[in-house]
């Protein structure tokens, strides 16, 4: 049976055919969509362990939006082919403020991460820190990757690479790591000189700012404090 969406206006279409626009150029996969209580979650995969010896973290961006309706439902979609469906919405609007209906592509069942759920609530505030920081060791781990990987370089050792890069720990900030900046930079949420808040629940962490949020899931040797 075909599923939609109903987003609010245009405004919105465009933000979430942004948000996964800016998600496919990190990997070219699967965007995972939960609606409930007439918002939708969408959620992505930035970095994740490729293997039962893989010791990176899980690192997901989060972006919510309002619908018109109180459907439910977890779906797990290829990125590429929802970006394609909000394309032809956006050619078919002629008012910008009417409601705007996607229909969604046939789901995938064989997304690892996507069966990781993080919690909805039980968060508690930890810390903050700041868009600037983030933005910084972002930076310093794209040059770094980019001058650790030669092109040609086997797919293996690009995986090594970038997780030994983003699996580092932001000096300062506990249960951190690199790669949460990387996402943070990548998907859009950064303004400068903007606080970014840190929460925490069991294995997770969650850094949020105005513009959406970044979730890591420790992996097991972390979790002693």
């Amino acid at each position: 049976m075909s599923r939609t969406i109903t987003l609010i206006d245009s405004l919105a279409l465009g933000d979430l055919h942004t948000f996964l626009g800016r998600a496919g150029r990190i990997e070219d996969g699967s965007v995972r969509l939960i609606a409930a209580s007439g918002v939708l979650a969408v959620y992505v995969a930035v970095l994740y362990p490729a293997g039962l010896l893989d010791e990176s973290p899980t690192v997901l961006g989060l972006r919510t939006f309002a619908l018109t309706n109180d459907d439910a439902f977890d779906s797990v979609v290829p990125v590429q082919s929802l970006i394609m469906r909000l394309e032809r919405a956006q050619s078919e609007i002629v008012d910008a403020a009417a409601l705007v209906t996607v229909n969604l592509p046939m789901e995938v069942h064989t997304v690892t991460w996507a069966a990781i759920s993080p919690p909805r609530g039980g968060w508690t505030a930890v810390s903050a820190t700041t868009s600037d920081l983030l933005d910084s060791v972002a930076r310093s781990g794209i040059d770094e990757v980019a001058t650790a990987i030669p092109t040609g370089t086997g797919e293996q050792i690009v995986h090594r690479v970038r997780s030994e890069v983003w699996g580092r720990p932001i000096a300062g900030l506990e249960h951190v790591p690199a790669g949460a900046g990387f996402a943070a930079l990548s998907l859009g949420f950064l303004a400068e000189g903007e606080t970014v808040s840190i929460y925490e629940t069991g294995p997770w962490t969650r850094l949020t700012s105005r513009r959406g949020h970044v979730l890591v899931k420790r992996t097991a040797w972390t979790l002693a404090r």
